[in-house]
């Protein structure tokens, strides 16, 4: 399922009409990147980050970025939350 350029809500709705639900887990994982670019900051500190996810997870909610301009570089800092989306054979009810 890709999902680039997805609202959070929509991918909730296609989520949940695929017959999934999200497990919201505590996990979190923090990273810095370096680079000439912003972009480069962001994507090495992405790659960083993501490579910490244990396997059992199947996604990531990224729920801060922010990059730093310096004399020639930039720095970026990433954290992605830990998710898993599996089938919906149970329901949460409060």
């Amino acid at each position: 399922m890709s999902i680039e350029n997805m609202t959070a809500a929509a991918l909730d709705t296609k989520v949940r009409r695929a017959d999934r639900n999200f497990m919201w887990l505590t996990e979190a994982h923090s990273c810095l990147g370096i680079g000439q670019t912003a972009e480069s900051a962001c994507n090495k500190a992405i790659t960083l980050a993501l490579n910490k996810v244990q396997r059992r997870f199947n996604a990531v909610e990224l729920s801060l970025l922010k990059v730093a301009k310096y004399p020639g570089f930039h720095v970026a800092r990433v954290m992605f939350k830990t998710r898993k989306i599996s089938t919906a054979r149970f329901s949460w009810s409060r």
